[in-house]
């Protein structure tokens, strides 16, 4: 049998197509304009050779893997698997980086002149002509196009489609198409990328802060500052780990090759690729190539001057305890290669359009709604169904390590609770998932209960926050975080058999660490929480952190409604230390303090103040009109004062905040605000901070989409339901926000915040 026979068939398009952005069209199956029109522009994210000095690369990924992006569309690309971590003797956990899995490699062939390989050669525009790489967020694709020009002078029309599928998630696949200038024999190389060891490795479990910087210092590394706009911060710090290989193989008769792996002490992983070639092409040679650092296909192909030639990589991902071995996950690619492009690619564009039903719309505001678009694309990106696996920090990325933060519970879930409740529930899951551990830390810390570690493993749940940043084991108000979110979970859905089974025993147990962990003070007769970090955290070890006092008390409130409702008797203390539990508050000024007075409000910080934290949606602190209106005015001068580059989810909350005080241009300046700086180009890729490159960061995608959803609509989910808190709001200039197929408690409703007759706003629910 042939390779001929045994291969599938990318279709071959017939000469007379000389256009790159043409010969994309063709490869997935349309032409440019109609593709154009039938995609809302505000999906689209575009990339253009003025982009390959600052490029900041994304990532594609479908919640179980992802790849990262480079311009060319077939460079070997850093790829990440879901809660599949690296636990390197005296390092932190850290997601391992598998072998890259969507690069593809090109030669124009031997000439006089040398050989030349796409993707070793130079960017720049005389060698990449018409360069275009669009990411659709709305069928979750990359795209790349470009006329490339060799050394030698030889010109090929190259148009590359890359995906992590949506429909089936152990799948990703990479097609590139050529149309040479010439006729010949040219060279393609499909390979996985075998990386190198990080070096250096520190022992960050050890290491203090001061050891840290030395260390980099010493390493000639730039740790804390960006090196330029394209390449992210704390790279020394947020290295990958190590995925070793420890069998490989491939048959060139069959188009294929695989390897088995095992990250650094953590689990085993496998990889398999199948190679698709057009039906009517006949290798004049493949060759299998293994070295350290690579297992892939050479394949020489002859072609003709103008013809179309179009190839497909079929790759399967899995590792342990979800996909099996090297061999079954070979057996998912070669399946795909049977099933052809068109049909993986119709699957998954299908799956994405089926996600996009719910969705937030703009009228009146282009760049806001495109910006709502993208963070709602990297949410769905890295979310799973039916799962028990958290969302990264940072997506999948090693950014902030891989680790579960609040950013988790309190940011990504509540973003995702109305649109895609199905897809919010995982968060929940992990945290009822992973007890054990933190009951363990509570035992460690001589508290009762559970004490949810600051940066969580998102495999074992176990605490993997580096040393030199421990002092944020006083952060502790992650742990009401986690109860309000399981006590909103259920809010949502009414499902009472998942409270009593998975989210009563983590609200339970987190009331019992708050009862072990305040101490009452019986002069001002009331209950206090001493040495904490404060969500501004440069204020380390602090008395009464008003925002951790007052989570702890919804916490609280929230162990005693459950308890109810699952037919337990609420330890009478849960509703004692709620009563009198101590809020700092200036009745001079009429405000909140951010902690105890006896603490200088003095630093420099990223918040400047943590006020408008006490509004975010999840705990909305109540208070007057007035009050809420005097922690405002205070928030905005402490960031002039002591803010320095804001954290961008202090943007998010001062929109909300804004929304609050029926000020609707303040919210909207707000929401402008959160667009410059932040969105790193070209495909918005948002940062930590303006000024800094540490990206990746999906609480302030998550914070973005909840100044819609709950910020400008006033909305709240309570035990009333979904309340309209707060009167709905708009920008003058704007004519509607539409929350677009929402669920809760099994109804869906489209919600419109528009303006009557007479320009007052008003909220709007149309069930579904």
């Amino acid at each position: 049998m042939t390779v001929r026979t045994l291969v599938n068939r990318g279709k071959r398009v017939r000469s007379g197509w000389r256009c790159a952005a043409c010969l994309l069209a063709a490869a997935l199956g349309c032409c440019t304009p109609a593709a154009q029109a039938q995609t809302d522009p505000s999906f689209l994210l575009t990339a253009t050779s003025k982009d390959f000095g600052a490029y900041f690369p994304t990532y594609l990924a479908n919640g179980y893997l992802s790849t990262m992006t480079g311009p060319r569309g077939t460079e070997n690309n850093l790829a990440y698997l879901v809660a599949f971590m690296d636990y390197a003797k005296d390092d932190i956990a850290r997601p391992a980086a598998i072998p890259g899995w969507s690069g593809i490699n090109y030669s124009t062939g031997t000439s006089s002149a040398g050989q030349f390989w796409l993707n070793d050669v130079k960017l720049d525009a005389k060698a990449f002509q018409d360069y275009s790489q669009t990411l659709n967020m709305h069928d979750g694709t990359l795209s790349t196009s470009y006329r490339y020009t060799d050394a030698g002078g030889k010109s090929t029309d190259v148009a590359v489609v890359t995906f992590a599928s949506q429909a089936a998630p152990h799948l990703g696949a990479t097609q590139i198409s050529i149309t040479p200038d010439f006729t010949g024999t040219v060279q393609l190389v499909f390979s996985f990328m075998l990386w190198a060891p990080h070096q250096p490795r520190f022992p960050i479990r050890t290491m203090t802060g001061e050891e840290m910087m030395a260390a980099v210092a010493a390493n000639n590394m730039t740790v804390l500052e960006p090196i330029n706009y394209k390449t992210p911060d704390r790279a020394p710090v947020w290295y990958h780990g190590d995925t070793h290989v420890h069998a490989k193989g491939g048959a060139t008769n069959d188009l294929t090759f695989w390897l088995d792996g095992r990250a650094e002490e953590g689990l085993f992983m496998a990889e398999g690729a199948a190679i698709g070639l057009p039906s009517d092409v006949v290798p004049a040679d493949v060759k299998l190539v293994e070295t350290q650092y690579e297992q892939s296909l050479l394949i020489s192909v002859p072609v003709q001057q103008g013809k179309t030639y179009i190839f497909v990589k079929y790759v399967a991902v899995s590792r342990q305890n979800w996909g099996g071995d090297a061999q079954q996950t070979l057996a998912l690619a070669k399946a795909a290669r049977l099933d052809g492009f068109e049909k993986l690619l119709d699957a998954h564009r299908a799956a994405w359009n089926e996600l996009w039903k719910s969705d937030v719309l703009i009228d009146g505001d282009a760049k806001a709604q495109q910006a709502v678009h993208s963070d709602l694309f990297y949410l769905l990106s890295n979310s799973t169904v039916g799962t028990a696996w958290p969302m990264g920090a940072c997506a999948l990325t090693p950014n902030y390590a891989g680790h579960a933060f609040w950013d988790s519970d309190s940011w990504v879930f509540p973003s995702l609770l109305l649109l895609h409740p199905e897809r919010a529930k995982p968060i929940v899951m992990f945290r009822h998932r992973t007890m054990q551990p933190a009951r363990d830390r509570a035992r460690q810390y001589g508290v009762r209960g559970t004490m949810y570690p600051w940066e969580a493993d998102p495999e074992t749940g176990v605490d993997h926050t580096p040393h030199f940043a421990y002092g944020v084991f006083r952060e502790i108000h992650v742990n009401a975080d986690i109860a309000i979110a399981q006590w909103q979970y259920y809010l949502a859905t009414g499902d009472l058999a998942w409270l009593k089974e998975h989210g009563w025993p983590v609200i339970r147990e987190i009331a019992e660490f708050w009862v072990s962990r305040v101490d009452f003070n019986k002069s001002a007769n009331r209950y206090e929480i001493h040495h904490v970090t404060s969500p501004d955290e440069a204020y380390d070890d602090v008395p009464n952190d008003s925002f951790t006092n007052a989570a702890a008390r919804k916490a609280l409130n929230i162990a005693i409604a459950a308890a109810r409702l699952v037919g337990a008797a609420p330890d009478p203390q849960w509703a004692r230390i709620s009563r009198r539990m101590y809020i700092p508050f200036s009745e001079k000024e009429q405000r909140h303090l951010d902690f105890d007075a006896v603490v200088p409000h003095d630093k420099i910080t990223w918040m400047g103040s943590s006020l408008s934290w006490l509004v975010y949606p999840n705990l909305d602190l109540p208070m007057s009109a007035q009050v809420r209106r005097n922690d405002f005015a205070f928030q905005l001068n402490e960031l002039k004062v002591h803010g320095n580059d804001p954290n961008e989810m202090m943007m998010s909350m001062l929109a909300v905040h804004a929304a609050e005080l029926g000020e609707g241009n303040v919210a909207g300046r707000w929401i402008d605000r959160n667009l410059v700086g932040f969105l790193k180009s070209p495909f918005n890729v948002r940062s930590e901070t303006a000024e800094n490159n540490a990206g990746y960061i999906l609480a302030t995608s998550a914070g973005f989409v909840q100044s819609f959803v709950y910020g400008l609509t006033g909305l709240r989910i309570d035990e009333k339901g979904l309340s309209e808190a707060y009167r709905p709001v708009l920008p003058d200039a704007w004519k509607s926000v539409t929350l677009r197929n929402i669920e809760f408690r099994g109804q869906h409703y489209d919600i419109l915040v528009s303006r009557d007759g007479t320009g007052k706003t008003r909220l709007t629910r149309t069930p579904l």
